[in-house]
């Protein structure tokens, strides 16, 4: 199962919205076969683990076991279902670490299975498991899409200037990073504040893969149009209270409740929005923070750097990082929102 995972991973930022899956094939403890999902529309882990077997070991599969990630899809969707592949090859045992979520899914495959007589063991490494599709999961159960809260810091806590001058906090390695996660996580949103001192673009310009949908919070529409934001071709949510429309690339999203998040992750939600990665401002961090609504937390810290003023960072939670990144003298410091594991 552990190898499962490794071969899921491969497909980060290629499947989104569905999910990374890994399988292997075993006969009496060797592997004949593997496969992940490598990209959204193209066939599915088990389909590529099965296709992968040689010629000489197809004998085999009727008296192999299939381990998966997760539970194999038992509908048409862009392919036809895992389960017809299993069923067809006479796969005897199959062992999964997550159930699948989706409403399509849903244990579904499982009982197609047993009821066809085929051992299904589940459960195996299940916190891993989960761990992989946490963006995916978080969705599908929650109805919400899995949140990273995201900022840079100096070493005395200050995340900007507290003007309209940029301060640049992390240099051009963890930018590299920064980019590896925007091309992972489906949407990333600042708000009005960070877009006018910061100008950003919001793409992913310097890591392999797609962009995420970019998305302005910006309530009184106080961003104007000549900024970088609305220059760049890629498409832009401006979630606002005054209007809703699209033009081009550009949609205006009217939002009515502002006084909390809830607002925003229902329209994302609707939207099919999986997961976002929040870059700022200081007062969206601290409402997603105060909300319990967040899944992930990263901060980056330039531990070298001290300003003695300007914009404070929020307060991270009251618990030890859960993983410590060290680059060029910077910590990337990880923390997870333990109430919603």
């Amino acid at each position: 199962m552990q190898r499962c995972f490794q071969l899921a991973a491969m497909g980060k930022g290629k499947v989104a919205p569905n999910p990374l899956v890994g399988a292997v094939l075993v006969y009496q403890q060797r592997v004949i076969g593997e496969g992940y999902h490598r990209c959204y529309g193209g066939p599915h882990a088990e389909v590529h683990c099965i296709d992968s077997v040689t010629e000489t070991d197809k004998c085999l599969i009727p008296e192999s076991t299939l381990y998966v990630s997760l539970e194999p899809c038992n509908h048409f969707g862009k392919t036809p279902p895992c389960t017809d592949k299993i069923l067809k090859h006479g796969i005897p045992r199959v062992v999964i670490s997550v159930t699948d979520p989706f409403e399509a899914v849903n244990g579904s495959a499982i009982r197609r299975l047993r009821e066809a007589g085929v051992e299904v063991i589940t459960g195996v490494l299940e916190s891993e498991g989960r761990r992989l599709v946490e963006a995916f999961y978080t969705f599908h159960t929650r109805q919400r899409p899995f949140i990273v809260l995201k900022w840079a810091q100096t070493a005395d806590g200050f995340m900007g200037s507290g003007t309209r001058v940029r301060l640049k906090i992390s240099d051009a390695l963890t930018d590299l990073l920064v980019h590896r996660w925007r091309s992972e996580l489906a949407g990333i949103a600042v708000g009005t504040e960070t877009a006018l001192a910061d100008d950003p673009l919001l793409t992913n310009r310097r890591w392999p893969g797609k962009s995420p949908v970019r998305i302005l919070l910006d309530r009184q529409l106080r961003v104007p149009s000549n900024q970088k934001i609305f220059q760049e071709a890629s498409p832009l949510l401006v979630m606002n209270s005054l209007r809703s429309g699209a033009s081009q690339n550009i949609s205006h999203v009217k939002i009515d409740d502002w006084d909390s998040v809830d607002g925003l992750l229902e329209s994302w939600y609707h939207m099919g929005i999986q997961s976002v990665l929040i870059e700022g401002g200081q007062k969206i961090l601290i409402s997603f923070m105060r909300s319990g609504k967040w899944d992930e937390l990263r901060v980056i810290v330039n531990t070298q750097m001290k300003t003695g003023a300007g914009l404070k960072a929020p307060d991270v939670p009251d618990a030890l990082p859960e993983k410590i990144q060290t680059l060029n003298g910077e910590e990337i410091r990880y923390y997870r929102n333990l109430n919603n594991t």
